[in-house]
């Protein structure tokens, strides 16, 4: 212990004296936790709509207004045909094309049906889906409303058909705000991020300096220096998580509610299997410059196959056995059940289950492979 202890003191006295590691540890992270959430919004606002109107009566008037005043489109111009509609989206100005056919009120009072035209443009395909998809739940509303104003032949209101009534109920996010299902994702894609190339960095460093081996000729077991290489990141995760959850509270609200226990030994489980992957590159790599592209590969994936912005379960069957695969897809969801769902340790078992497996796997691999060379 002895050892160790020299060590962990020769860690951190080489952390503290790096200002600048030091503000990009735990200044950057912040900081990006406030502005992050903001700019991955799920919801879709201000799609722009060019209204094609034939009909110019007073249920197109209607359907515009309701279409305007739902907070989700812009009427972004009038146009007088279907061409200068789709000039306007080839432009830019316009995001949909919605066309009201001539006689349009009529047919709905007569006929009981109209067909109106609607195009979307599908370059933003999330936009143009979530947008199209808004705009038919309006026309949708605005339909369902039509059976009070319209009368039938003799004058006299038609008898109401029968409907069933849905109502829904957003269990564990009543508000169905985003920020309350992205904000526990991104902190965690930041805390892998910010562990991950710290780690990676760190026994290559040593190469590059020079003083691996003097570390190397001293009595100093591999298990004891691999061991030195991984607490002070270890704390340092520990602490960047604690500053995020601050962070979650103060700007967004967010209060887990589930055990904090629970979490922080989940965070510190999956921390040491993080930290192992980043100490096996490291001692697989020769230079720094090295080590930070390996690094950035996984990351890179962890990213974009954990299910932090786009939902695992819609990835094709290979996706999803790589992303099983990955440890941030299992730390993601359990974050996100603790703090949304409160799930306890019994709910979270299996997944703690992994995140070990990893970190006794990674971490004995990153033991093995350190060579201590005389």
């Amino acid at each position: 212990m002895k050892k160790l202890r020299f060590i962990l003191q020769k860690e951190f006295r080489q952390i503290l004296r790096d200002k600048t590691i030091l503000a990009v540890i735990f200044i950057l992270p912040l900081f990006q936790l406030i502005i992050m959430p903001w700019a991955a919004d799920f919801e879709v606002k201000n799609v722009n709509i060019a209204y094609v109107d034939h009909d110019h009566s007073s249920y197109s008037q209607q359907l515009e207004n309701k279409i305007a005043s739902s907070g989700y489109f812009r009427i972004a111009g009038k146009a007088n045909s279907f061409k200068e509609g789709m000039a306007m989206i080839e432009y830019g100005t316009a995001d949909l094309v919605l066309e009201i056919p001539p006689g349009f009120e009529r047919n709905l009072v007569r006929e009981k049906s109209q067909k109106v035209n609607l195009s979307v443009d599908a370059i933003n395909g999330t936009k143009s889906s979530i947008g199209g998809a808004y705009l038919l739940q309006v026309i949708a509303d605005f339909n369902s409303n039509l059976d009070v104003n319209i009368k039938s032949p003799n004058g006299q209101p038609q008898v109401p058909v029968a409907k069933i009534s849905v109502k829904t109920t957003n269990w564990y996010n009543p508000r169905a705000d985003y920020k309350n299902y992205m904000v526990p994702g991104i902190l965690v894609l930041l805390l892998t991020m910010i562990a991950g190339f710290l780690s990676t960095l760190n026994i290559v460093k040593e190469k590059e300096m020079g003083t691996i081996e003097q570390i190397n000729v001293t009595p100093i077991q591999k298990w004891q220096f691999i061991l030195g290489k991984l607490i002070p990141f270890w704390i340092i995760g520990i602490i960047v998580f604690t500053l995020g959850l601050i962070v979650m509270y103060v700007i967004y609200d967010i209060i887990p509610k589930g055990s904090l226990w629970v979490l922080y030994l989940l965070t510190a489980v999956y921390l040491i299997a993080l930290m192992g992957l980043g100490l096996l590159i490291s001692t697989f790599s020769d230079s720094q410059l090295q080590a930070m592209f390996i690094s950035l590969f996984f990351i890179m994936i962890f990213v974009l196959m954990s299910g932090a912005f786009t939902p695992v379960d819609s990835m094709p069957d290979w996706a999803i056995l790589i992303s099983d695969l990955t440890p941030v897809t299992h730390f993601i969801k359990v974050v996100r059940l603790i703090v949304l769902k409160g799930a306890g340790l019994p709910e979270i078992k299996n997944e703690l289950g992994y995140i070990a497996m990893f970190a006794v796997v990674l971490n004995g691999f990153a033991i093995w492979n350190y060579r201590k060379t005389t």
